[in-house]
């Protein structure tokens, strides 16, 4: 059973990943050989800089399908791909939600969410947990990039108490994002403080970094943790459905 990608940037012209549906279906052919059968494309959902809804990522879907054909008609295996997005988790968010409009995983049981780099607004916490209570689990993309987590994990701590589950961005095992990054992501992943793991990838040129931060992974945590992390942690994302308000 191959790899699943929780946090990809495939879809072309839609946010700061692939400009170009080429190079959507050259970043899949090359995930597919690193050893991902399941890619979801995540394109970020942050108000005024990139507003994505349904309608636009469907909309890049299309226009990346000639390429996936033509890398199809030319031999190349291909990884299912699978369709979310990543939200700024802010006030749009609450209303996307409310709306039943966000872009959830499949199943809309779980959607992934971020926060400013530098700061994490006080008291989310609440928000987060009404989030989770309303049949929606909160996944925190790249907590280790996060000025508050790096400084302390006691931060990670009330995140994921508040009912978050932490996605690691595999590049950070190898410096992709700056060292406090990678030590904060190593601290994070020797206290089993991850629930899965992705690649986070924007473009081809990052799957060679991908595959040397599985090989980083494997040496940390062995063949059960890379298991757990990028085929076991992301099934249980996959299988969230969304559940009714918890009263």
């Amino acid at each position: 059973m191959g790899f699943t990608d929780l946090h990809c940037h495939p879809l072309p012209g839609i946010d700061d990943g692939v400009r170009s549906a080429d190079d959507g279906a050259a970043l899949l052919v090359a995930l597919k050989r690193a050893g991902f059968d399941t890619v979801v494309a995540t394109p970020h959902v942050r108000t005024g800089v990139w507003d994505n809804r349904v309608h636009t990522r469907d909309a890049a879907r299309t226009a990346l399908g000639p390429a996936l054909d033509a890398a199809q008609a030319r031999g190349e295996a291909l990884p299912e791909l699978l369709l979310a997005g990543e939200h700024m988790f802010d006030d749009v968010l609450r209303e996307l939600l409310l709306k039943g409009e966000a872009l959830t995983y499949p199943g809309g049981g779980a959607a992934l969410v971020e926060f400013q780099y530098e700061d994490i607004p006080l008291r989310v916490e609440l928000q987060l947990w009404r989030m989770q209570r309303s049949g929606v689990r909160p996944v925190l993309a790249h907590p280790e990039r996060y000025a508050p987590v790096q400084r302390s994990l006691d931060r990670f701590e009330e995140l994921v108490g508040a009912g978050c589950w932490p996605l690691l961005d595999l590049m950070s095992l190898v410096g992709a994002y700056g060292r406090r990054a990678q030590e904060c992501a190593e601290r994070i992943l020797a206290a089993n403080g991850y629930v899965a793991a992705c690649t986070d990838a924007h473009k081809p040129a990052d799957v060679p970094v991908v595959l040397e931060s599985i090989a980083a992974l494997r040496r940390r945590v062995g063949d059960a943790g890379v298991q757990r992390l990028l085929i076991d942690g992301p099934t249980r994302v996959l299988n969230l459905v969304r559940a009714s308000p918890a009263g």
